[in-house]
């Protein structure tokens, strides 16, 4: 998706109590408002995708998956995002009882467009990195066959890149594997790969 910065500065607090009545989502980094535009038909794609792959593989086991409305708390700077898709082991922890924003997710997963790709990678991760639940970051091109997995190995983070339609991507965190050929399912490019 898209993120558009708002000048508008808000409080942590402000920006829950707005975005709850808001009829369109909004991320939050360090006070600033990102609104969030559409996605396009590979966004969808491979963002439903990845949230039925991980599902299917995790319905039986003590993990729940969401897809894009769940949003995701990052501290110490307080930010608030909403991935594409986010993987929770255990008992999933909200800020509130309101249930609409996670604590603790083990996997986040970011559907890249053009214009979000650079935030996704930069300001994002950094803040992602703060969770301390957090073990795996995966950042999925939409306009070609390209997957990051972003992954903790102990206070340091690790990439591995994949590019060819035949890989399989491993989540460890959640024994877990995704072929690429099943995240790009129906994916079709105007350009030839």
């Amino acid at each position: 998706m898209t993120a558009i910065a708002v000048q508008t500065h808000l409080t942590p607090e402000e920006y829950l109590a707005w975005e709850r009545k808001a009829p369109f989502k909004n991320e939050y980094l360090s006070g600033q408002i990102l609104a969030m535009s559409g996605a396009n038909l590979a966004h969808n794609l491979i963002t439903g995708n990845i949230f039925n792959a991980l599902y299917n593989q995790l319905m039986n086991r003590e993990y729940e998956v969401y897809i894009s409305k769940m949003r995701v708390k990052a501290n110490p700077i307080t930010s608030y995002f909403y991935p594409d898709v986010a993987v929770v082991c255990d008992e999933p922890r909200f800020e509130d009882d309101a249930f609409d924003t996670l604590l603790n997710p083990t996997v986040v997963v970011e559907v890249l467009s053009p214009s979000t790709a650079a935030y996704d990678k930069g300001e994002k991760f950094e803040s992602y990195k703060q969770i301390a639940s957090l073990q795996e970051y995966i950042l999925v091109s939409q306009d070609r066959v390209n997957v990051e997995r972003h992954f903790r190995l102990g206070t340091q983070w690790r990439t591995i890149e994949f590019q060819d339609i035949a890989d399989v991507l491993p989540l460890a965190s959640i024994r877990c594997e995704l072929p690429l050929s099943h995240i790009y399912r129906r994916v079709q490019w105007r350009d030839t790969l």
